[in-house]
């Protein structure tokens, strides 16, 4: 049996259940003619009777019997199947996979990930973070978060982190003996742990406000890394000076692990974006998850740095 007698098949359920073509008709909303046209059909694909009908009633042969008690659970399983998925649509449930950047998963995932799980037991939460700009469909992904040059122009993208204000950061053990930086200059003489852009990309150049003026600097250093948290860790062992968002090297400030230097002419980082395919239903996991992590619009920074992390 071809699949495309599927609708004939529904349309027999529906007259023998109602032993009627004009209720049959009603539920399909067609007219009585086109349902008798149908189940003629099926019982020609079929090469069998499976209606007697007469002008005043109609009947199941044997072998329409026999159809209906087979067709009854197997149309009752498509039908809950379909319950069952547009159940799904409308709370999450299931794999929600999201690609994003070291800062991103830092900034905007980990502060809400507890609760995210916790409001939603039926989510398993998949992450992958990496510094190169990815392809979420081919690469099977609901959404990516990163920054704005990562969307797509065929990408809805929503703003999921204000403007980022870089902090300029070294360990006490660093600068016990050493004079803190008072300029961006004065970097030379020290030694800072440096980013590269993706494993054959240049160095990351360090980016400061002086005087009004943007200015960008190549930094140099023994170390370089390729993730904030390594940066970080990099800092906590007196290896260096690192360039980190001041949302990340916030908890190092207060506790007294990190000391901030150059403060006067921090740049700013733009924000994070979370994007994904505008041209799919969005699935309830991912709707959850934008409203958990939105962030207010406002006004971008003119100032603020492109391509951090």
């Amino acid at each position: 049996m071809q699949r495309a007698a599927l609708p004939e098949l529904n349309t027999f359920l529906l007259v023998a259940e109602h032993l009627s073509f004009r209720a049959a008709a009603e539920r399909l909303a067609l007219t009585a003619p086109a349902v008798s046209h149908s189940i003629r059909q099926l019982e020609a694909r079929l090469g069998a009777r499976l209606l007697n009908r007469t002008t005043r009633s109609v009947s199941l042969t044997q072998t329409g019997l026999r159809l209906l008690d087979r067709l009854r659970p197997a149309f009752d399983q498509i039908s809950g199947a379909l319950e069952e998925l547009n159940e799904e649509q409308k709370r999450p449930v299931g794999r929600l996979r999201i690609w994003v950047s070291p800062v991103a998963a830092t900034i905007v995932v980990t502060p809400i990930w507890q609760r995210y799980l916790s409001t939603y037991p039926e989510v398993q939460l998949e992450m992958w973070a990496d510094l190169s700009q990815p392809d979420i469909v081919a690469s099977g992904f609901d959404a990516g978060i990163g920054p704005k040059r990562w969307v797509a122009s065929d990408m809805i993208g929503v703003r999921v982190s204000e403007p980022m204000k870089i902090a300029v950061v070294g360990a006490p053990t660093y600068f016990a003996g050493r004079r803190p930086p008072r300029t961006p200059d004065d970097l030379a003489s020290h030694s800072c742990i440096q980013y590269r852009l993706g494993a054959k990309g240049p160095l990351y150049k360090w980016q400061f406000e002086q005087d009004g003026k943007a200015r960008q600097i190549a930094v140099a250093g023994r170390l370089s890394v390729n993730t904030p948290e390594l940066a970080i860790r990099a800092v906590l062992d007196g290896l260096g000076i690192a360039y980190l968002p001041e949302g990340i090297a916030a908890p190092f400030l207060r506790s007294g692990q990190m000391i901030r230097v150059l403060e006067g002419c921090s740049a700013s980082a733009e924000g994070q974006f979370l994007f994904y395919h505008g041209h799919r239903q969005v699935p309830a996991t991912l709707r959850a998850f934008i409203d958990m992590v939105r962030a207010p619009k406002s006004i971008t920074d003119r100032r603020s740095v492109k391509n951090l992390f």
